[in-house]
């Protein structure tokens, strides 16, 4: 499987999805100008890993921000991973920051996931 590499911009997170190393990472600010175009390629690698997943998946989540069109992809990549046995998310938030932290109990109350809460 291809690895999802990508840097972070002003307006778009750091993503790292990489099956053999085990790491799956979105952090940092999401406001891309169009969030759908953004976020189709993982969620199209999240398709493919579905195939062939690793018995473990913890899925990183620290975001500082994101605005309301991320928040439904966020969602889609959350209920793509509610098919994915064993896959689990870390939520991190910075200690000061509640609505990111409410944001992340919002989303955990939707999906059916494990979700573990972690400050930084």
């Amino acid at each position: 499987m291809d690895v999802i590499n990508l840097e972070p911009t002003e307006d778009t997170p750091k993503v790292i999805l990489d099956k053999d190393r085990q790491v799956f990472e979105i952090s940092g600010r999401s406001l891309p100008e169009d969030a759908a175009e953004f976020y189709q390629p993982i969620l199209d690698w999240l398709d493919e890993y579905e195939n062939q997943v690793n018995p473990d998946t913890k899925f990183m989540f620290k975001l500082e921000y994101f605005n309301t069109a991320s928040s439904k992809l966020i969602l889609d990549i959350l209920s793509k991973l509610e098919e994915i046995e064993g896959a689990s998310v870390i939520w991190y938030f910075h200690e000061d920051d509640e609505d990111m932290e409410e944001a992340g109990e919002e989303f955990s109350d939707l999906v059916d996931i494990p979700f573990d809460f972690k400050t930084y």
